[in-house]
């Protein structure tokens, strides 16, 4: 079972990267004339496609037998794509207000990655409700960190109006953060919470029986 999965995950992935890349090269995302921004199409789809996996059979299988430490230990990348930011921001390439110098703490989310998963779920020395407020505010600090970016895109709805602008982003290949890096993130954050809901509604079942 678990390799068809893989197997299928695999391909959607591979053919998202690739059209993602395409349309970037056409310059499909760079288009700040229209609305809503395009960006919104590197975004969303790949939240409709976590949201009917982790409500189908299949994703039912796969949250009961995978440990739930990992699906907080993996957003520890998020400490390597904030640095790339940073530097990216040092280099005057993007705007400051998207690494932690300014208003993005996404980093945060990546630093107390390994602690919340190894106490909550290894030690359990800290309860489960640790790591169910991590995941809000992992999913609070993607959504300011999007919303930042979208408000210094060189668009009607500009905000931050310092120099540079955040448009490098729809561009090969750095499309890959919106387009990949934040679905993985978010990804990550919705089948957490979904597993440890049904954690929840097990215990209380069993609680009901007893």
């Amino acid at each position: 079972m678990y390799k068809s999965i893989f197997r299928r995950a695999a391909v959607l992935i591979v053919a998202w990267i690739i059209l993602l890349g395409v349309l970037s090269l056409r310059g499909f995302f760079s288009n700040f004339s229209v609305l809503p921004p395009r960006l919104i199409f590197a975004l969303l789809p790949p939240l409709f496609g976590v949201v009917l996996f982790v409500r189908s059979r299949a994703g039912k299988q796969f949250l009961q037998h995978v440990q739930p430490q990992w699906l907080i230990y993996l957003q520890s990348f998020r400490i390597l794509v904030e640095i790339g930011l940073w530097l990216f921001v040092r280099d005057g390439l993007l705007p400051v207000q998207l690494s932690f110098e300014g208003r993005n703490f996404d980093i945060l989310t990546g630093v107390f990655a390994f602690p919340v998963g190894y106490f909550c779920f290894v030690k359990r020395s800290w309860p489960p409700t640790v790591a169910l407020l991590y995941n809000i505010a992992g999913l609070a600090m993607l959504v300011n960190a999007v919303t930042i970016s979208a408000l210094s895109m060189p668009t009607p709805g500009r905000v931050f109006h310092n120099a540079p602008d955040s448009s490098l982003l729809t561009g090969f290949p750095l499309i890959y953060l919106p387009g990949v890096l934040i679905p993985l993130a978010y990804t990550l954050h919705i089948l957490s919470l979904r597993q440890w809901r049904r954690g929840q509604k097990y215990h209380y079942a069993i609680n009901q029986q007893s």
